[in-house]
């Protein structure tokens, strides 16, 4: 769908690029978690789903504390995890970001609170805007207990507060594994700015960043070219 969608209409889009200012898009101001993991020490790993992996990585990439965000595909078998394959829906993978951070610097529960109010909407079942299928659902792949835990917690907390209006459809998935996506979709939204679709979809993302979490957003994003990883 996503594929289609930028060859689909790609010279009339460019053109509105151009010509529309960049307005962001509906972020939901929503409540910290009420229950987080505690710090510790050494770096941690989290693996989102949110749609499309180029704004998830991209949103990541700009948070103070994450020492990297790769896009990737978790969910189905390593056979299978390639963006042709995986475009189908029919793999049971999902366009993930795995997010490795320094928990001294930012929380478990604070990634998820962007996770949740920025990278994407989690009240859209099997869908992120544009992009319709299971590769774009909304899921946590937790690491271990204390992740599924606190992920829980929140989807509870906020479901409670009714903070979003609608029931969010979020799942919560263990013991996948994580496999890192072709180079050329790595710090896509970086390389390509101007790109209509990353202008519609994604930097208004990155905007609501900036704006909703100012002391976290980082200007300078963290580049898989840049980190290796």
């Amino acid at each position: 769908m996503k594929t289609s969608l930028i060859l689909t209409g790609l010279a009339a889009l460019a053109v509105l690029a151009f010509i529309w200012p960049i307005s962001a898009e509906p972020a939901h101001e929503i409540p910290a978690p009420a229950v987080d993991a505690p710090a510790s020490a050494g770096l941690q790993t989290l693996v989102l789903a949110g749609g499309c992996f180029w704004g998830v990585q991209g949103v990541f990439q700009h948070v103070a504390g994450v020492t990297s965000a790769v896009s990737g595909y978790a969910g189905g078998e390593q056979s299978t995890a390639h963006y042709e394959m995986v475009g189908g829906g029919r793999t049971g993978h999902a366009e993930s970001v795995k997010i490795t951070y320094d928990p001294g610097k930012i929380s478990l529960g604070k990634l998820l609170q962007i996770y949740f109010s920025v990278a994407h909407d989690p009240t859209e079942l099997n869908r992120q805007g544009p992009d319709v299928g299971t590769q774009y659902r909304s899921t946590i792949f937790a690491m271990d207990d204390e992740q599924a835990r606190v992920a829980q917690a929140y989807i509870d907390q906020l479901d409670a507060a009714k903070s979003f209006g609608r029931k969010i459809v979020t799942t919560i998935e263990r013991g996948r594994t994580f496999y890192p996506a072709e180079g050329y979709h790595q710090d896509y939204l970086t390389l390509h700015p101007h790109q209509p679709y990353i202008v519609f979809n994604d930097l208004p993302k990155i905007e609501n960043l900036k704006r909703m979490f100012p002391a976290i957003y980082r200007a300078e994003p963290s580049l898989v070219s840049k980190t290796g990883s």
